[in-house]
């Protein structure tokens, strides 16, 4: 975990004095709405269908205790009891009142937290593998490149009004677990091969989701490390150069890498960096060092790598901690050690959504079990990450208590879902009741355990939010003439390799939505080659064409008792 330095703390402190100003000019009439909309973007306040969103910042998805506690305080006393993790490994706040902001902001300073650049044009929250620190296949420890971005990136001048929101993605391991190809840079370390353990970043450009989802391109295969700063700052300036200002759908830096070709962008951020190369960014040992030493490690005890479990905590082969145990419980570099999904995907629940009482009870848990530290993923889950392998049955008790111990990881009803049409003025159809239906649909976990692993994302537009466009199966709202339906894309992959999936055909209307998914599975279990094929991976070898006949020519299909859907 970081821990503020003097200089973090004043720059979160200052920040909330003056936008407890600009908030009181606003409200007293003397700063028009678009005069304080930039202001409040830079703070993370949005304006949503039914009341404003307050975005908190978490850095690289990491919380202490301390700060969930602030959290669940938050939700209390100036909201409606409840938070929402997102895919960004933040925290919204649907429900504040906008002059109740600045104290908010205030209480958040208080245990180093903040709302910073979680919206606007500019460099946003970056992102990381949920792992980072005890990966089994850790190339290096992405928390501390992250931490130095962040610092670097915060109230840049150059790249605070950029032609578009920027986010970037670390991953510090061998597997991609945050999908750096799908983010308009992606940072991936790796290790000269040979006798040379030199570590470096594979640079990735032009990735991203949205209007027009697209794969990064891969720049640079090898980075030095010293060099990741000026680097970045090259592409950067490139973008910040040749970046659409005109048209806001075409502002990305993904339609800039598409328009020029990945070879002429990377020779011209190659001719910036040379420029940048050896200046004043270049990183040193003493510095990464100097990042490195304000971060809290945990204390393990030396255990075997089978640790007695005591003869009052064992469970036996009770199937239901059985299952927890194989979808939840993940492996840990130190003996002795593992880490554990906490499940914010219980049917009935909105994907990401925590209660106050949960957050306070997770808390707790987390001091208990966890050196008092947890994990946001983007899968919009929570992780305890060093939690001993002989306190798994008193965990699991307590968590299954609180509902949070549905073992889905991986699994169909895992659902990424974003707030959608309940919440947002941008979506276009609601996702919260369709993730529903769908987790009600699949709610034998024995059935699930049989589908095996499958990424199911919605997103109530096409913004992506919910990263429909990287699901096994992905579903986006879409409006016709007034009404919600919903485009069904199957075979997107946010891992290595990273896939955008196909549209299968026309739209279904809401109720159809399980429908249609039901019959993609039955497809499915009836083409695998083996139990051990994953959907995404059935669906590149046969292609699309018998998910669709699934669907669109199935006998029972809605498609022949009404009029076609729309496109």
């Amino acid at each position: 975990m970081y821990l503020y330095d003097d200089i973090d703390q004043r720059i979160v402190d200052e920040r909330v004095a003056q936008f407890r100003e600009q908030t009181r000019r606003h409200l007293a009439g003397k700063l028009s709405e678009d005069d304080f909309r930039p202001l409040r973007l830079q703070n993370g306040l949005y304006l949503q269908r039914h009341a404003p969103m307050l975005r908190v910042a978490i850095p690289y998805g990491i919380l202490s205790s301390r700060q969930l506690r602030m959290l669940a305080h938050i939700a209390r006393q100036f909201d409606r009891g409840y938070g929402h993790f997102s895919t960004r490994q933040n925290l919204q706040f649907n429900w504040p009142k906008l002059e109740a902001v600045p104290d908010i902001l205030e209480h958040l300073a208080s245990v180093q937290m903040h709302a910073i650049q979680t919206s606007g044009n500019c460099i946003r929250n970056i992102t990381t593998d949920h792992f980072a620190g005890v990966a089994r296949d850790e190339i290096v420890d992405s928390f501390v490149w992250c931490e130095i971005l962040r610092q670097w990136s915060t109230f840049h001048p150059e790249f605070a009004f950029l032609p578009r929101k920027f986010k970037i993605a670390v991953n510090g391991a061998e597997a991609d677990r945050a999908a750096t190809f799908l983010h308009d840079i992606g940072l991936h370390a790796v290790r000269k091969s040979g006798s040379d353990p030199d570590l470096g970043f594979r640079i990735i450009v032009g990735g991203g989701m949205g209007r027009t989802p697209m794969i990064g391109h891969v720049i640079r295969e090898f980075l030095p490390w010293q060099h990741l700063l000026t680097y970045v700052e090259a592409i950067l300036r490139v973008y910040n150069r040749h970046g659409r200002r005109d048209n806001k759908y075409k502002a990305r830096i993904k339609i800039l890498v598409k328009e020029r070709g990945p070879e002429r962008f990377r020779d011209e951020v190659e001719a910036e960096w040379e420029q940048l190369r050896d200046g004043a960014s270049t990183l040193t040992k003493a510095e990464v060092r100097r990042v490195e030493s304000r971060f809290v490690r945990p204390k393990y005890e030396q255990m075997g790598s089978d640790p007695i479990i005591s003869q009052s905590e064992k469970i036996g082969s009770v199937p239901i901690f059985l299952n927890w145990q194989k979808r939840n419980v993940h492996p840990h570099k130190q003996p002795g050690y593992a880490a554990v999904t906490l499940s914010l995907k219980k049917t009935g629940v909105p994907p990401g959504d925590v209660t106050d009482a949960q957050m306070e009870a997770i808390a707790n848990i987390a001091d208990r079990y966890s050196f008092g530290e947890l994990r946001v993923t983007h899968e919009q889950n929570l992780v305890l990450a060093d939690v001993r392998q002989d306190h798994l049955p008193a965990l699991w008790r307590e968590l299954r208590a609180l509902g949070l111990a549905t073992p889905n990881i991986g699994l169909l009803t895992n659902i990424i879902a974003c707030p959608g049409g309940d919440f947002c003025a941008l979506a276009n159809a609601k996702s919260i009741p369709v993730a529903e239906a769908i987790q009600r649909l699949f709610d034998d976990l024995d059935y699930l355990h049989d589908i095996g692993e499958l990424d199911l994302n919605i997103s109530g537009c096409i913004n992506s939010c919910g990263h429909h466009h990287v699901g096994h199966i992905g579903v986006l709202g879409v409006d016709k003439q007034g009404a919600e339906f919903y485009q069904v894309t199957i075979g997107g992959n946010q891992g290595n390799p990273a896939a955008v999936g196909r549209v299968i055909g026309p739209a279904f209307a809401q109720h159809e939505v399980p429908w249609v998914v039901e019959r993609l599975i039955g497809a499915y279990l009836r083409s695998r080659e083996s139990e051990d094929e994953r959907f995404v991976d059935c669906v590149h070898r046969i292609g699309i064409e018998p998910f669709k006949e699934a669907v669109y020519g199935h006998a029972d299909s809605p498609r022949q008792d009404r009029e076609p859907a729309v496109a």
